[in-house]
């Protein structure tokens, strides 16, 4: 089971109290949890990733284990104690300003 944690707007947006379970085939990548996330949550499709790209969207940031998975390929296979359900995927809207 992986654990994914959304930003407070994108749980407001699929009606999402604390954080999601996920049945994830292996192996399991960050598009692989993409993937079922939004096959469970519809809504969210676009908002994480591009519609037709499926590129992370530029303010959207993943951390796991204390570290920045943001520019890891999306195929890459997530830390396993991520796949073990012991560490949550952390989905982070990011801020830019000056």
């Amino acid at each position: 089971m992986i654990r994914v944690i959304l930003p407070g707007h994108l749980r407001t947006l699929a009606q999402i109290d604390g954080e999601v379970r996920l049945d994830v085939r292996s192996p399991v990548t960050q598009s692989a949890v993409l993937d079922a996330l939004e096959s469970l949550y519809p809504m969210l499709r676009g908002t994480i990733r591009d519609h037709s790209t499926l590129k992370r969207r530029a303010f959207m940031r993943f951390f796991a284990c204390r570290e920045d998975l943001s520019h890891e390929l999306p195929d890459a296979l997530l830390p396993d104690t991520v796949i073990n359900g012991e560490e949550p995927l952390r989905i982070v809207g990011a801020m830019a300003g000056g």
